[in-house]
């Protein structure tokens, strides 16, 4: 077949690789490629091309080609032509057996298919290229190919495989430019017409494959009875060229992240990239990020978007547990990896300004309340914690007066006479809200090096303190009190095991810790006798070690806050918030008063449930919601106290270092520096940062507990107590605080449990009752 005379007239300035755009029917190539193989456009809307057509051939041919009746298919078989057969416009009538069109699989899908008879009012049975024979509406035909009649479906492959030589995108770029000049719309027999020189079946075909797989220099419009194909603006296809290209480049950089993603996968564990390997390169950390995002549920759209294409292209679901465990599979992540950290923005370090800051004051510490600091340091001063505290805020001290009267010394760290209110350390405390304990890290709020040495109290050195003194009536109430800035000595460090220890050998050389014993004890029942709800429970506390390995080591021990050296400390700290609370409100100073209201249930309602965890569950469930107020002391109800402000603890909470603020300097002779409104806001600050590390403690717990619990032996009987009933014979336990059926006792009774299923990752816990007819040793 020869050259059209406009296209062999134009030829001879074009370019090889768009011969084919001037109707070169013979070329072929070598090695033929598959259509959905085919780069559609080149890198410049001008580069594919070199001439030009004459327009007077182009409007001559155009005009040629639309005074004619074309149709697709011969005129004797009496069907429609193209115009008639367009995209959305195929009725029951245009369709019968033999003929050959293309029809949209799905949505990424168009397959030629041969019609094979009528099914039911509307629809057609059509064998498709694959062989597949099926039913198809006739919304779903695309194009029907003109000039065939009762064509063989064994046939499709070879139309096929005559059409690949054919179809070169690059005679798109050079009929733009011809088109595009003069603004023609132009038909699909017309582009064949020009392209190939003419408009038969095959040649048809390729000129809607070509101009219907388009996207950047042509645009399909309809007309009243036919579609047609607009020439885009220059300004349209350099844009859609441009995100081409950015297209290109990132599949491109996605299939070279999958491969590296599938090498480190395949590394043995000992083997992979450190985690910062993965956070060198930009665009490898954009995707490593991405996936970080997903697995967390905390993406944006483009952070989703593209995290669901590496879980495609990795032959994984797009959820977030598949994410999760390609980025573990991978060594970004280790096996037990506490995702809350990351869904929670979690600040776990400090920024180079923020540890520049902390640099100083460990340098030069002037303190401006030394003048007006009483030396306690001859007083014998316990410390008492749990073993694994790292920043040890508050101490303790007491003695018996002459007229028998007992004076406590609650002592509490002062942070404040390094750091200033709105300073840049005090705004990065401010953001946190308070320390993170987590059974496998601390993350403090001030910078370690001072929250765990100059601010913490030390054993056997001089440390600055806020001395808050207090001495009692015979009937635990207070007496009197003073708040002073004090240097003291600690003279021991205790955790709460050893103080329990000291107290039950009562020894003679530790009167002062009997003292403090006897002093909590009518500390408590003068709060009883104001109405105060017992809360303490049994608590389980972890310590993991080596967290980042498979199977780190778990360490398991209950804290049971009825304990007689935690509860001495529990009163103590009561106490301090309670004269705190009394000194705010006799010099009018603004702080964050904390109270309670008395619950609607009395007391008495659950006295007939054994003392204990039961019944604390039990007072805890009908409690409440907290009070705040900035000006006035607030009753606190469950304390049994008139008000009360956390002070003890200002290295770990914020509220607590506010309230420093206003003391110390009140105690200075200056105005506090801030009003209640001021506290107010920084308080709702801080407090969003507190429940965050409350669920982030809570759920990292139960997370440990659930995988001590995987590990044990499978059957092995754990003793569980019934803290109420859910519905029917369905009881809470204290376990991990888990339901299940019991068949038998009542709320406070013991009774033995297995584990059958604990899955951490999951959060999922399944139990059963153990019914036992002899006395076991249980565990």
């Amino acid at each position: 077949m020869g050259l059209s005379p406009m296209a062999a007239r134009a030829a001879c300035g074009c370019s090889s690789a768009a011969l084919a755009f001037f109707g070169s029917r013979p070329l072929r190539r070598a090695g033929r490629r598959p259509a959905a193989a085919f780069a559609w456009g080149q890198s410049s809307p001008y580069g594919g091309c070199r001439s030009r057509l004459a327009h007077s051939l182009v409007d001559s041919v155009l005009d040629e080609l639309r005074s004619r009746r074309r149709v697709r298919v011969s005129a004797k078989i009496g069907l429609q032509g193209t115009k008639e057969l367009s995209d959305n416009k195929i009725d029951k009538r245009a369709l019968q057996k033999g003929l050959l069109l293309e029809f949209q699989k799905d949505s990424q899908r168009s397959l030629l298919a041969v019609v094979e008879r009528p099914d039911g009012k509307k629809n057609w049975m059509v064998t498709d290229q694959n062989g597949i024979l099926s039913s198809i509406k006739p919304q779903q035909v695309t194009y029907v190919v003109p000039g065939v009649m009762n064509f063989d479906a064994s046939r499709i492959d070879e139309f096929l495989e005559k059409a690949q030589d054919l179809l070169d995108p690059t005679v798109l770029e050079c009929a733009w430019m011809e088109l595009s000049e003069k603004d023609k719309s132009i038909m699909v027999e017309e582009f064949a017409e020009i392209v190939y020189g003419n408009k038969e079946s095959l040649e048809s075909y390729c000129a809607h494959f070509l101009l219907s797989r388009d996207i950047v220099y042509f645009v399909k419009v309809e007309s009243r009875d036919c579609s047609m194909y607009q020439p885009r603006s220059p300004p349209q296809v350099e844009e859609l060229l441009r995100r081409k290209r950015a297209k290109e480049e990132a599949e491109k950089e996605l299939e070279e992240f999958v491969h590296l993603v599938k090498s480190a996968k395949a590394l043995p564990m000992e083997s992979k990239p450190p985690k910062s390997s993965w956070l060198l390169d930009e665009k490898v950390r954009q995707k490593i990020e991405a996936l970080q995002a997903y697995a967390v549920d905390a993406c944006d759209d483009e952070q989703r978007r593209l995290a669901g294409n590496i879980l495609k292209a990795m032959g994984f679901t797009r959820t977030s547990s598949a994410a999760l465990k390609l980025l573990i599979n991978v060594g970004y992540f280790p096996a037990h990896v506490n995702l809350d950290l990351f869904k929670y923005d979690v600040r776990t370090m400090y920024t180079e300004e923020v540890l520049s800051a902390a640099e100083e004051l460990l340098v030069g510490r002037p303190d401006s309340d030394m003048h007006i600091r009483k030396d306690l340091s001859t007083l014998k001063v316990y410390a008492i914690d749990v073993d694994e505290a790292d920043e040890l805020d508050d101490a303790l001290s007491a003695i018996r007066l002459p007229d028998g009267r007992i004076k406590v010394w609650i002592h509490v760290a002062d942070p404040t006479c390094m750091i200033k209110p709105r300073g840049i350390i005090d705004r990065e405390a401010m953001h946190r809200g308070t320390s993170i304990f987590l059974p496998t890290a601390t993350f403090p709020m001030f910078p370690e090096r001072l929250a765990m040495n100059v601010m913490s109290l030390q054993q056997g050195k001089q440390c600055k303190s806020v001395s808050v003194s207090v001495t009692l009536h015979p009937d635990g109430s207070i007496a009197e009190y003073t708040l002073e800035n004090s240097v003291i000595k600690p003279t021991y460090m205790l955790t709460y095991e050893s103080a329990t220890e000291l107290l039950y050998m009562s020894l003679e050389e530790e009167e002062e810790l009997r003292i403090l014993q006897e002093a909590s004890s009518i500390c408590a029942q003068w709060r009883r006798s104001q109405g105060s709800i017992d809360t303490a429970m049994i608590e389980p506390r972890i310590k993991v070690s080596n967290p980042d390995d498979p199977e780190p080591n778990i360490n398991l021990y209950v804290e049971d806050q009825a304990n007689p050296a935690m509860q001495l400390v529990s009163e103590m700290m009561v106490l301090c918030g309670e004269a705190v609370a009394a000194f705010g409100a006799d010099n009018n100073l603004p702080l964050p008063y904390r109270g309670h209201p008395q619950c609607n249930t009395a007391v008495s309602a659950f006295s007939h449930l054994p003392d204990g965890p039961a019944r604390s569950f039990a007072n805890i469930s009908v409690l409440r919601a907290a009070e705040m107020d900035f000006q006035k002391p607030v009753p606190h109800g469950i304390l049994g106290i008139p008000g009360y402000v956390q002070f003890t603890s200002p290295i770990r909470r914020y509220v607590d270092l506010l309230a420093h603020y206003q003391v110390k300097a009140f105690l200075r002779g200056d105005s506090p520096p801030y009003s209640a409104g001021d506290l107010e806001g920084m308080t709702f600050i801080a407090s969003m940062h507190v429940k965050v590390a409350r669920r982030l403690h809570s759920n990292s717990l139960r997370y440990w507990l659930l995988e001590y619990l995987r590990r044990q032996p499978k059957g092995r009987k754990y003793k569980a107590l019934i803290l109420k009933f859910v519905k029917d014979r369905m009881a809470v336990l204290l376990l991990v605080e888990v339901t299940t059926i019991v068949s038998r006792g009542k709320v406070g009774d013991e009774v033995s449990v297995a584990v059958d299923t604990a899955h951490p990752r999951d959060d999922i816990l399944s139990i059963r009752e153990v019914i036992e007819d002899t006395d076991d040793n249980e565990e």
